[in-house]
């Protein structure tokens, strides 16, 4: 659990400071906001279609050398962008080389481990209290980056944060030591990948929940990314923006173990299907608020509170319904969804912008989405499907 949440926490932590370096790209480097914009969604993109190969790789080769490899190029995709400011490089590091390093350090990898270990009962609950300890990732993090920047500049500060990413990578070693598995989820998940996959695309469950996390993927990005730019659009105090991020990880650090909790006591699908309508209420609410330095820090407070809430409860479910032998695969094709969410929300923040002068329409979208991503959630059958068949031998 501990290496869970250090590994999550740098990842997920450097991650969350990109936003941070749009302006410094843009104004200190010329290179455009929607080149910037593109780099920062393409690496959601490339992750999003790594994931279900670095959990496949989990599943059969362990963790740890999935963590190491990913780490060391999640380093060098920091690196390059630092010391080659360019579009080109840009999205060669910050785009693909990034996307690629934290699709083995994130989510589908690490909270496979854990989901792994976990009893069913407590699964949902440990899965967020993982995800809860990333976002001290989330909260140390921002303001480093913000300081670094603001002392020393971009280029250290990239630098420094590959440095922070070297240094988890052996703790990969440590997920690699869970609990072993119950004997009913080694009896209920033996079948072949192959069948098992064909099993889960033919469910009108995992179909839902893939499309539906979707639209987690869009808001997070979108405003992890251009919430920074928004408010100083809104002239508010420079500084508000990475003290408004190192909030949203604050809260989540509740809101995630707060979500998992009430996944081994509700029907995980449902508290998903809350989760978004308060989300999108929120997000349409600050959008229509006039802005403020209080508005702004209840906006971070309450999406904090539903932030990553979904991945515990997502993962879960996943788990419940298919086991958890090949929960990294299973869960890694749900999470390109959301990947291809994060490329569109931190993407089009920016071609809307260049193009308008205005995040209006997108803030929109973003909230009614919430109200989609609750439709498709709350009919989820959550029943263990049945175990597939061994193949039989041949003569």
């Amino acid at each position: 659990m501990a290496a869970a949440a250090l590994v999550l926490s740098g990842a997920m932590g450097i991650r969350q400071t990109f936003g941070l370096f749009l302006g410094p790209f843009s104004f200190d480097q010329g290179i455009p906001v929607a080149t910037v914009a593109l780099a920062i969604a393409l690496h959601n993109l490339v992750w999003g279609f790594a994931q279900p190969f670095a959990g496949a790789a989990a599943d059969r080769y362990g963790v740890a050398p999935v963590v190491a490899l990913g780490a060391l190029v999640f380093a060098g995709g920091l690196a390059l962008a630092a010391l080659a400011p360019s579009g080109p490089m840009l999205l060669l590091g910050m785009g693909l080389m990034v996307g690629i390093g934290i699709s083995c350090t994130s989510f589908g990898v690490v909270l496979t481990a854990v989901g792994q270990a976990a009893s069913p009962a407590e699964r949902s609950s440990a899965l967020g209290l993982a995800s809860a300890g990333g976002s001290v990732g989330q909260v140390l993090l921002v303001p480093f980056a913000e300081t670094m920047t603001s002392a020393a500049g971009m280029t250290a500060a990239l630098l420094a944060l590959a440095g922070i990413i070297l240094a988890v990578a052996p703790l990969g070693v440590w997920l690699g030591r869970g609990g072993r598995r119950s004997a009913a989820d080694v009896e209920a998940t033996d079948g072949h990948l192959s069948d098992v996959l064909v099993q889960a695309c033919r469910n009108p469950g995992y179909q839902l929940l893939t499309l539906g996390f979707f639209t987690c993927g869009f808001q997070l990005a979108f405003i992890a990314t251009h919430l920074p730019g928004y408010l100083s659009l809104c002239h508010m105090p420079a500084g508000l923006s990475a003290t408004a991020l190192a909030l949203i990880g604050l809260f989540n650090m509740a809101g995630s173990w707060g979500c998992g909790w009430l996944g081994d006591r509700f029907r995980q699908q449902h508290v998903l299907g809350w989760l978004y309508l308060i989300r999108g209420a929120v997000i349409g609410a600050f959008a229509l608020a006039p802005k403020s330095e209080a508005v702004v820090l209840l906006f971070a407070a309450a999406m904090g509170l539903t932030w990553l809430g979904t991945v515990p409860l997502t993962s879960g479910l996943v788990a419940k319904v298919f086991g958890v032998r090949h929960l990294g695969t299973l869960f890694g094709i749900v999470f390109l969804s959301h990947q291809i969410g994060s490329f569109l929300g931190a993407w089009l923040g920016g071609v809307v912008l260049d193009a308008t002068g205005s995040y209006g329409p997108v803030w929109a979208a973003t909230a009614l989405a919430g109200l989609i991503a609750a439709l498709l959630h709350f009919p989820i059958d959550d029943r263990p499907v049945p175990a597939t068949p061994p193949m039989p031998a041949r003569a």
